[in-house]
């Protein structure tokens, strides 16, 4: 089992930043790809990021390559999702999920809502 929870969301003016963590707990951290999911208002959950167990290997989702970075904290047991020159396209509820066998997500957390707006 592991647990995940989100936290950093809130409201950012167009433009800014904002950072959201996942603190992970049960299983090793260092043994499973991590992944940043989204989901709008009307639209299908999307994932937007994802690291692998070592950090060593990242995907992208093209809407946002060049804008979040993701990363993740072997000490904290912690994965980021740095989101930079956000829009309000990115508004969205945020969800963090663990890949422990390679076949799929398999554990979600809560989710975190991120809202850009002026």
């Amino acid at each position: 089992q592991v647990q995940l929870v989100e936290s950093g969301g809130g409201l950012v003016q167009p433009g800014g930043s904002l950072r959201v963590s996942c603190a992970a707990s049960g299983r090793p951290f260092s043994r499973y790809t991590m992944g940043w999911f989204r989901q709008a208002p009307g639209k299908e959950r999307e994932l937007v990021a994802a690291i692998n167990w070592n950090g060593q290997n990242t995907y992208y989702a093209d809407s946002v390559k060049g804008q979040f970075t993701i990363s993740r904290d072997y000490a904290k047991n912690t994965v980021y999702l740095q989101m930079n020159s956000l829009k309000p396209e990115d508004t969205a509820v945020y969800y963090c999920a663990a890949d422990l066998k390679g076949f799929g997500y398999d554990y979600w957390g809560q989710g975190t809502q991120v809202t850009v707006s002026s």
